[in-house]
């Protein structure tokens, strides 16, 4: 298959320079593991002081990797990302709430993106999180079998309905609707919540969409069980396959509590696991589709290559290419650019309260191996690129 990653040009093609060199500046600060820790502390302390610092970080960490302070604040970054063929999520990148209005508020901002979405061809999904729908612990609690108290019982009763809701609502406005995974200890809950809404929305085809994170390697097994399932009980499975974004906290917890990791035994088993997951899910497109969520190459390759192998159009709509908006364009550009669907991921929100992502995203780009390097090559090939025309 010919390679077509490496083509700068493309990947940047809507980059000013300016905005070429505060992602250059941005990049080589997130190389760097111990200013990352300093940065997110010093961060975090002046927006808990309400020191003056949101309009430095807007300017730079947050305009890089988000869309706005709300929805609409989005549009003219989702309309100048579609005249180059690459679509947006919108994801309210709110974390961390723990109160039943902010619970409800979270419920209403997805079904306003769910509306956006109805009425625009450039955004084909809408998302969010279950924790964003309900609290942590509950979630825990029903993982692990416990009995709820009647109080319990009604707050979950609660989560439901709202999870309910938005999967009616993207139903009935024919909206793809893509549910993060989060820490396994309190995802089989909302795998159990996901699976009866797929049971109940992707009669005709998949408009709820689960998330598999293959560092997981137990995930092949439930993607293969759900299978049976869907087969059975006549629905369709939508999956977003993603590599996962709570490694270390997922070692942790595991050798904190004394029961095996999770996480699969290595980098190139989690990159084996995720290529299996995508194969079998290519293997039974009758009843699956795909939101391929990777930064990695190989991978993108590698499906590209299957589609290939099948026959398939570069466009059939079982298979979508996703990457975070602020990374990985050269994959994403050069795909649109191919033909291919592509979502980015475009988190909003108000600026103090979108902090704890930027900072996981921060954090996570310095545990990918590679990966910002990477990103400091390309931005570095482009520059060359302009300076020598």
């Amino acid at each position: 298959m010919e390679k077509i990653f490496n083509n700068t040009q493309v990947a940047f093609s809507l980059k000013s320079d300016t905005e070429l060199d505060r992602a250059y500046f941005l990049f080589k600060m997130i190389a760097n593991q111990p200013l990352v820790r300093i940065g997110t502390a010093v961060t975090n302390f002046a927006l808990k002081a309400n020191l003056p610092v949101e309009g430095l970080i807007r300017a730079t960490v947050f305009d890089h990797f988000c869309g706005g302070v709300n929805e609409v604040d989005c549009l003219s970054v989702v309309d100048k990302m579609y005249t180059k063929g690459v679509s947006s999520v919108l994801d309210y990148s709110v974390e961390g709430k723990e109160e039943e209005d902010q619970f409800d508020a979270a419920l209403e901002m997805t079904l306003k993106t769910i509306e956006f979405a109805k009425e625009r061809l450039a955004i084909p999904f809408a998302v969010f999180k279950p924790t964003g729908f309900g609290r942590f612990e509950l979630y825990e609690k029903l993982g692990e079998k416990q009995v709820l108290t009647l109080e319990e019982q009604a707050e979950w009763n609660r989560v439901v309905a709202r999870f309910d809701l938005v999967c009616k609502d993207a139903h009935s406005k024919n909206v793809a609707l893509l549910i993060d995974g989060e820490e396994s200890w309190m995802q089989d809950a909302a795998d159990d919540l996901v699976t009866e809404m797929m049971r109940k929305y992707n009669k005709e085809k998949a408009i709820v969409f689960n998330t598999l994170q293959m560092y997981r390697w137990d995930r092949l097994d439930y993607l293969k069980k759900l299978h049976e399932q869907a087969k059975n009980d006549g629905f369709f499975i939508g999956m977003k396959l993603v590599r996962g974004a709570y490694m270390e906290k997922e070692m942790a917890r595991a050798e904190e509590k004394g029961y095996p990791s999770p996480i699969c035994a290595s980098k190139e088993a989690t990159d084996e696991n995720y290529d299996a997951a995508v194969r079998y899910m290519v293997d039974h497109l009758d009843l699956m589709s795909i939101f391929a969520g990777t930064h990695n190459e190989l991978s993108t390759y590698k499906l590209m290559e299957l589609m290939q192998a099948k026959g398939m159009k570069t466009n059939d709509d079982r298979i979508w290419f996703g990457q975070l908006y602020g990374m990985s364009d050269n994959i994403s550009y050069n795909l649109a650019a191919n033909g291919y669907n592509v979502a980015k991921y475009l988190p909003f929100g108000p600026v103090k309260d979108v902090m704890p992502y930027l900072i996981r995203r921060a954090e996570e780009n310095t545990s990918v191996a590679g990966q910002t390097s990477r990103e400091l090559a390309m931005i570095k090939e482009e520059r060359k690129r302009r300076k020598g025309k």
